[in-house]
C-alpha cells in the first residue's frame, strides 16, 4: 500500500526544489564565512593578543587536521541518519565552532573552536552535496551544484570584504568574530528550514534517492593509474600554494604594502570572485577543446611569478592577483572533472575522498609552515613581517605543480593515456 501511494505522489515543483536549494546553500554560506573570518583580523590577533604568525597558521591547520579525520570516517553518519538530520547536526557544530572561537582570547580554546569547525564543515559539505543529488537530476544537477558553490563562495567574499561593509565591527579583534557568530547562525537556520521543507515534501512528493557519499576504501588505492597520482600531486601542491596564502594575504597586504584593511580584504576576495565567474566558463572551454593537461600547465605557469612579484617588485598588486585569479579559476575547473576520465566509476568515491584527504594534509602542513616561516623571516629581516621566505615556499610549490602538470601531459600523450587531451568531438567519435 505504501509503495503504491509513493508512486501516486507527484514530483516536487520547480519552485519548491529551488527554495530547498536556497536554504541548503545558506548553510554553506555561513560555513565559508566562519572559515575565512580569521584572515581579516590576523594582524589584530598579533598586535592585541601577542599571537605569532605560526599561531594564526595553526588556526587553519587544525581545521584541516580535523577535516582529514572526518574524511577517513567517510560519511558514515550521513548514510545512517540521512541528509536532513546530518545537515542540521553539522551546521549546528559549525555555528558552535564560531561561538567557541569568539568567546575568549585563549589560544587553545580558539584552536578548539577551529577543530570543531573542521569536524562540522567538511561533513556538512558532503551532506549538502548528497542532498542536492536527491533533489536535482540530469542536466539540472550540474547547474544546482554551480549555484550552491557560488552562494558558498559568496561567504568567502563577504568575509574578505567585511572590513568595508562591516567596518563598525573592526575597532578590536573580537567584534569581527562576533559578526562571524551571527552570520554562522545561517548554518542552523538553513539546516532547520531544509529539514522542515524535506519533511513536508516526504508527505506530499516523490523524492529521488540520495547520492552516494565519497568513501575512502583502502583496498582500492592500489588500482589507480600514474595519471591519477599526478593529478593528486598537482592538487596538493596547487591548493597548498593558494589557501595558506589566503590565510595571511590580508595581513601581508597591510604590513608589507601598507594598504588599508578594506583594500586588502578586497584584493583577497578577488580569488573566490574570479572563480565564481570564470570557473564555469573554463569548464565549458575545456569540454569543447580538450587539452586538459596542457591547460593545467598553463594555469601553473600563471601562478609561478605571482608571489615573487609581490615581494621583490613594485608592480601594481592587481597584476599578480589577476594572474593568481586566472590560475585559481582554470586549474580546478579541469582538475576535478579529469578524475572521472581516468578512474573507474566504481572507484570514484575513493578517488575523490583520497584527493580531498591529501589536499587537506598539504594545506594543514603548509599553513603551519608558512606561519613559522613568517615568524622566522620577520625576526631576521628589516622589512615589516618578513614574508620573503614564505613567498619562496609558495613559488617552489608552483614549480612542482608545473612539473606534475607537464608529466601528466607526457603520460596522457603516451599509450596509457585516458583521453584528457581530447575535445568533445574526439571523445564522441
Amino acid at each position: 500500500m505504501t509503495d503504491s501511494n509513493n508512486f501516486d505522489k507527484p514530483k516536487p515543483t520547480v519552485l519548491y526544489r529551488w527554495i530547498v536549494l536556497l536554504f541548503i546553500s545558506l548553510a554553506m554560506f555561513g560555513n565559508y564565512y566562519v572559515y575565512d573570518s580569521i584572515a581579516p583580523i590576523a594582524d589584530m590577533l598579533k598586535a592585541d593578543l601577542g599571537f605569532t604568525d605560526e599561531n594564526i597558521g595553526q588556526m587553519y591547520s587544525v581545521y584541516s587536521i580535523a577535516a582529514v579525520i572526518v574524511l577517513l570516517l567517510g560519511g558514515i553518519i550521513i548514510d545512517k541518519y540521512g541528509t536532513k538530520k546530518s545537515t542540521l547536526l553539522f551546521g549546528a557544530i559549525c555555528s558552535l565552532a564560531a561561538v567557541v572561537t569568539w568567546s575568549t582570547d585563549d589560544l587553545n580554546v580558539m584552536l578548539t573552536g577551529r577543530v570543531l569547525l573542521g569536524i562540522g564543515a567538511e561533513p556538512l559539505i558532503v551532506a549538502i552535496t548528497t542532498a542536492l543529488a536527491k533533489w536535482f537530476k540530469g542536466k539540472e544537477l550540474s547547474f544546482a551544484f554551480g549555484i550552491n558553490l557560488t552562494i558558498a563562495r559568496l561567504g568567502s567574499v563577504a568575509a574578505d570584504n567585511s572590513p568595508t561593509w562591516g567596518g563598525a565591527f573592526y575597532s578590536n579583534w573580537q567584534d569581527p568574530l562576533f559578526l562571524a557568530v551571527v552570520i554562522g547562525l545561517t548554518c542552523i537556520v538553513g539546516g532547520t528550514i531544509y529539514w522542515i521543507l524535506e519533511s513536508r515534501a516526504e508527505k506530499k512528493f516523490t523524492l529521488g534517492r540520495a547520492g552516494v557519499t565519497d568513501k575512502f576504501v583502502f583496498r582500492e588505492l592500489f588500482g589507480f593509474s600514474k595519471s591519477f597520482w599526478l593529478i593528486v600531486a598537482l592538487c596538493v601542491t596547487f591548493y597548498s600554494a593558494i589557501f595558506p596564502f589566503r590565510s595571511f594575504a590580508i595581513k601581508f597586504f597591510i604590513e608589507a604594502h601598507g594598504t588599508s584593511r578594506e583594500f586588502a580584504g578586497f584584493l583577497n576576495s578577488v580569488l573566490p570572485l574570479s572563480a565564481m565567474i570564470a570557473t564555469p566558463l573554463f569548464g565549458l572551454l575545456v569540454d569543447k577543446i580538450g587539452k586538459r593537461a596542457l591547460l593545467m600547465m598553463v594555469g601553473s605557469i600563471f601562478l609561478l611569478p605571482v608571489y615573487l612579484l609581490m615581494v621583490y617588485t613594485g608592480v601594481s598588486l592587481y597584476i599578480p592577483i589577476i594572474l593568481m585569479g586566472i590560475s585559481f579559476s582554470l586549474i580546478p575547473a579541469i582538475m576535478w572533472p579529469s578524475v572521472a576520465y581516468i578512474v573507474d566509476e566504481k572507484k570514484l568515491g575513493t578517488a575523490y575522498a583520497l584527493m580531498g584527504l591529501i589536499q587537506q594534509i598539504g594545506v594543514a602542513g603548509f599553513n603551519w609552515m608558512i606561519g613559522a616561516a613568517n615568524d622566522y623571516a620577520g625576526a631576521n629581516a628589516q622589512n615589516p613581517g618578513g614574508y620573503e621566505l614564505g613567498m619562496w615556499i609558495f613559488s617552489v610549490l608552483g614549480i612542482f605543480g608545473f612539473i606534475f602538470a607537464f608529466l601528466l601531459k607526457k603520460t596522457e600523450e603516451g599509450p596509457n593515456g585516458h583521453g584528457l587531451e581530447k575535445g568533445m568531438s574526439e571523445l564522441n567519435a
